[in-house]
């Protein structure tokens, strides 16, 4: 919940002006507050900058008042949506049910769904992380066709790496996104598992990003305080 309308177009602006001077080896997204989306997919050039959505509702529609549904943001131009943010189950108590409506009501709105999993630092030190990250995707996810499946994002959040200065090491963050990638695959396929991005968000930075993408299991980043400055974003999507 950064910047005001104006500054949000001039951030997406300068960070579209910027990533001219590169060839981007990897797809760039912008996850902008619902204010900003419509104005933002009409200033950046969309065959190089999606945008994606921060949340979405768990209802279609109706009487459900300051709710923002997947058809809304789908008419927006926008091509994704964050669902299962560590902050929305937190402050919000978003359940593995509300998230499972809400992945299955952004795809049927041709949305992808970016979607979270991480452990607390309790979790991480009694051993439980690898767990907890099963349950998370087994519960929200499973159920859903390969088809379906192909469309997801996964995203591993280090509960107690967010907004700390505190990253996972680089072998920290492999062991997990490979141990999701074998999750995929014993429930899928290899293959399936292999295609599907699983990003890394847990306070990336242009100092760490160039080490975290190394790994082989590290497809890209979901990033947080550094897109919120141009030259540091861009960094981060040279370091690939």
């Amino acid at each position: 919940m950064n910047k005001l309308l104006h500054e949000g177009v001039d951030l997406a602006k300068s960070v579209n002006s910027k990533i001219k001077s590169l060839t981007p080896k990897c797809e760039v997204i912008l996850g902008t507050p619902f204010i900003h989306i419509t104005e933002i997919v009409k200033t950046v050039d969309n065959s190089v900058i999606s945008i994606a959505a921060q949340n979405c509702a768990d209802k279609a529609s109706g009487a459900y008042t300051g709710e923002v549904s997947a058809a809304m943001i789908k008419s927006t131009g926008a091509k994704y949506v964050i669902i299962g943010h560590s902050e929305r189950r937190a402050y919000y108590s978003e359940t593995a049910t509300t998230l499972k409506a809400k992945v299955d009501l952004a795809l049927e709105n041709d949305l992808s769904p970016i979607f979270c999993v991480g452990e607390v630092l309790s979790e991480r030190e009694s051993n439980k992380h690898f767990e907890v990250i099963s349950q998370q995707i087994s519960e929200v996810l499973f159920h859903l066709s390969n088809t379906d499946f192909s469309k997801i994002i996964l995203a591993y959040e280090p509960i107690w790496a967010i907004g700390t200065g505190k990253t996972a090491s680089s072998d920290q963050a492999q062991e997990v996104h490979a141990f999701i990638r074998k999750l995929v695959s014993e429930k899928y396929s290899t293959e399936l598992a292999n295609n599907i991005s699983i990003l890394y968000g847990g306070s990336c930075n242009p100092t760490n990003a160039r080490e975290l993408f190394a790994n082989e299991d590290v497809d890209g980043g979901l990033i947080g305080g550094a897109s919120l400055k141009a030259d540091d974003f861009i960094s981060i999507i040279d370091s690939f």
